[in-house]
């Protein structure tokens, strides 16, 4: 990365301010998971943070969930239109959560402006996941809302604080409007506090090297980024590309939902067209324009410069069309509630058309939905309500020259966690029989293998039960493969009743769980790269023996031929070859 850019500012200044800047992102990030109070924040780091400039556009971001990131500009640009820059003071924080905010009303996002001698040089931002919002059903978002008004409250860029001044009106309508007001609370303290950090760092940034250095160091930082990404772009192949695919259901009714894009690159622009999208649905899988365009911006930062460093110039390049009332780009009042199931697409569709092509960065496709779960009731112990909400994570796509990555969180939520069980036991009325690869695997299968997906058991230790609502996407349509690669196997939830019996499915509201019944999670494996009959023999007889696959699929599936002593026999697998080849 050693593209110049003219300049008379001092280089190494300039590094360290756009590090020190950097360094801001990532102290407010850590304050607030430091200091939130719900686990969905502190535990599966379900937020982000940044900063950007009076022109929206990114300076700094700390790595959190990206398909957060990306409108954090939106909650600028928008909240600036509102008031206008000579509207807001010192001590301001804006809180917003609506369509402006870009993604389901849970995602509360907060801005403030950081000002240097009455002038305001930038703005802090973050996004966060509140537990609850109000709305018809505990945890907010649902799989069955048919109006964004059931779904929580909005807020509509009010100033929770102004001039430093809590606001107790918007604080005590905060209170009023949701299930779990001591936790909601506390998220909220814990939010304008990491926005106190970033402001008070870039304020000292500014004292030290003064606004007119800072603001020419953040100027050239911006045009860096978009030089640098002009320069890889002129490297991708020139061309137009499509793709096309289905979302399961919104929800509410049962229709598959059409999504596809056109891919056009050029020596200077990269452009992703999604006209030819579905309408935006009577379900809550729509997405705003905002979630749509910062799941695009990540994976246009994947066929460009994954490892670059972020800021608003390098998605100069990037040439958007997603047309309004589409579920990529819903208007108000549709429902959003699992907004995550749609806005992945604007980044799997391109994905889709540009792995062949660009194999060196690309892999097949992932198990791409959030597959994300609320279980919550009434713990006997305490007397107290609890809800758990976290992402489930699933296999990724094989790789032209490797297999696929096993149980990771989905793209858009980038480095969210995991709760860890021992929490999860000791916190809620659970037990954990089974947090395991769903193995043997039965999809995914290529000359490189699609990465493995999860098999969670959340069983209910309360004799009041509990309830689940859930939303795995991706169980229809499962991810595709590149080449002869398989497809994945899709992603599911199985509801294990004390009596034995099953029931399968692939979302749920406020569905109700006995005291001892279970809710199986599965997640789908990735899809495959390239044949199956490609695959090194060596390697299929590996997997046997790490209880990736069955001899039977060895024989059927790869053409390799395990004898009862678990050893390869070569040559029954070179006539099995020849015979699956003539098939």
């Amino acid at each position: 990365m050693s593209t110049e850019i003219e300049s008379d500012l001092d280089p190494f200044t300039r590094e360290v301010i756009t590090n020190a800047l950097q360094s801001a992102a990532e102290e407010s990030f850590i304050n607030l998971g430091r200091t939130a109070k719900s686990s969905v924040i502190y535990e599966t780091l379900d937020y982000a943070c940044g900063l950007i400039d009076t022109d929206g556009k990114v300076v700094a971001q700390a790595n959190g969930v990206p398909g957060f990131l990306g409108t954090l500009k939106f909650c600028v640009e928008d909240t600036i239109e509102k008031y206008g820059l000579d509207g807001f003071y010192p001590g301001d924080v804006v809180l917003l959560n609506d369509y402006h905010g870009g993604t389901h009303l849970n995602d509360v996002a907060m801005v403030a402006p950081v000002f240097v001698d009455d002038e305001i040089v930038m703005f802090a931002a973050s996004k966060a996941h509140w537990t609850d919002v109000g709305g018809k059903d505990p945890g907010s978002w649902t799989t069955d809302a048919t109006s964004v008004f059931q779904e929580g409250i909005q807020y509509p860029m009010v100033k929770l604080y102004e001039e430093g001044k809590l606001n107790r009106a918007v604080r005590d309508i905060v209170e009023a409007n949701t299930r779990m007001p001591e936790m909601t609370l506390g998220d909220m303290q814990a939010q304008e506090a990491s926005m106190e950090v970033a402001v008070e760092r870039v304020q000292d940034i500014a004292d030290r090297y003064g606004t007119e250095t800072l603001e020419r160091a953040v100027d050239e930082w911006l045009a860096y980024g978009e030089q640098l990404v002009l320069d890889e772009i002129e490297t991708l192949p020139n061309g137009t590309y499509h793709a096309e695919d289905f979302l399961d259901d919104d929800g509410v009714t049962d229709e598959p939902v059409y999504v596809t894009v056109e891919v056009t690159i050029t020596d200077d622009a990269v452009r992703f067209d999604y006209t030819g999208t579905d309408p935006e649905t009577e379900g809550p899988i729509n997405s705003p324009y905002a979630a749509s365009v910062s799941d695009a911006r990540a994976l246009f930062q994947a066929i460009t410069l994954p490892e670059a460093p972020t800021n608003g110039g390098f998605f100069e390049p990037l040439e958007l069309v997603i047309p309004e009332e589409t579920v990529l780009n819903a208007t108000k009042p549709a429902p959003i509630g699992t907004d995550w199931e749609s806005s992945a697409m604007a980044a799997d569709l391109p994905w889709k058309a540009l792995a062949p092509h660009l194999p060196e960065k690309l892999s097949a496709g992932h198990f791409t939905s959030v597959c994300a779960t609320i279980v919550g009731g009434t713990d006997d112990r305490t007397d107290d309500d609890f809800l758990v909400i976290e992402p489930q994570p699933g296999g990724w796509g094989a790789c032209r020259d490797r297999d696929g990555a096993d149980v990771l969180v989905c793209s858009g939520d980038g480095d969210t966690l995991e709760m860890p069980v021992e929490v999860m036991e000791t916190r809620f009325p659970l037990l954990f029989d089974k947090f395991a690869l769903d193995t043997p695997q039965e999809a995914g299968h290529g000359e490189f293998r699609g990465g493995t997906g999860l098999v969670q058991d959340y069983r209910v230790y309360n004799e009041s039960g509990a309830f689940i609502t859930a939303s795995f996407g991706r169980s229809e349509y499962p991810p595709w493969g590149v080449g002869d690669g398989q497809p994945g196997d899709g992603n599911y939830i199985d509801i294990v009743k004390t009596d034995g019996t099953t029931e399968r499915h692939r979302k749920l509201t406020n569905y109700e769980l006995e005291d001892g019944d279970v809710a199986r999670l599965v997640t789908s494996a990735g899809g495959g790269w390239g044949s199956p009959l490609e695959r090194d023999p060596e390697r299929v007889l590996e997997d046997y023996r790490d209880d990736y696959i069955t001899t039977d699929t060895a024989e059927t599936v790869y053409g390799v031929v395990i004898t009862d002593g678990g050893e390869l026999d070569a040559e029954a697998t070179e006539r099995r070859r020849r015979e699956l080849t003539a098939e």
